[in-house]
């Protein structure tokens, strides 16, 4: 599945990346510009699309990923954890009791706005997608735990941040960094969980599915509006410039 990163705080951008016909979309809530305020409309604008609206809250906190859940959001990515306890503790934040800590209002999108029923509730459990980030080297080491966990979909790896807590700072070809996406993908397998990265276009697309990766983002909404800006300013000096 191919995906995509949203983080301009644009429902209007969100919409567009849906429309161009990704799978999913993560607003981004950690590291975009957007806020929860932005939230809902922006889940509005990649629903109208087909593209599964999924959030990555500013934390690990229970309430903000509740909330994020409470506004609408398909499911949650959920960054810079590193331990199984950690795991599962973000894991019962996702659902609600008994399997979870999760709080229930049935008022909210992410319950139905009140067409869900108090013995129906358990049952939205099993509709949210868990993704956690594999961002750290102890986070590699403990992949195969982690994988294994009820609630785990996706072991996503971040390349930038994995490739810094390994001492290889954007050196994505290294052969240490290239064994830990091998061990993350093999985590997976033994699960039966899929395995996500984040890529900087589709250059490195096909090596990577041939490494085993299943959810793949391909970019973000900035990095596209600012690649398109320079294409086009470039393209407008070359061209002005001609004698």
């Amino acid at each position: 599945m191919l995906g995509a990163f949203v983080g301009l705080g644009s429902p209007p951008a969100a919409e567009l990346v849906g429309r161009a016909g990704f799978d999913w979309a993560i607003v981004d809530l950690e590291h975009g510009f957007g806020t929860e305020s932005e939230l809902v409309a922006t889940l509005h604008a990649l629903e109208t699309t087909g593209t599964a609206a999924l959030v990555r809250p500013q934390s690990t906190e229970r309430l903000r990923i509740g909330r994020a859940l409470d506004l609408g959001a398909a499911g949650i990515m959920i960054p810079r954890l590193e331990t199984p306890d950690e795991v599962r503790e973000a894991v019962s934040y996702l659902r609600y009791p008994p399997a979870g800590a999760r709080g229930v209002a049935l008022l909210t999108r992410g319950a139905g706005l009140g067409d869900v029923a108090h013995g129906d509730v358990a049952a939205l459990n099993e509709g949210i997608l868990g993704i956690f980030q594999v961002e750290s080297a102890r986070a590699v080491e403990n992949a195969t735990e982690i994988a294994a966990i009820d609630g785990v979909d996706v072991l996503f790896v971040g390349p930038a941040d994995l490739s810094h807590s390994m001492g290889v700072p954007g050196r994505f070809s290294e052969p240490a960094f290239r064994d830990a996406l091998s061990r993350v993908v093999a985590a997976c397998e033994a699960s039966g969980k899929a395995a996500g990265i984040l890529l900087y276009g589709t250059a490195g697309l096909r090596d990577h599915l041939d490494l085993g990766f299943r959810f793949v983002g391909l970019g973000s909404d900035a990095g596209w509006l600012l690649d398109g800006a320079r294409t086009a300013v470039r393209s407008g000096r070359e061209i002005a410039t001609v004698s």
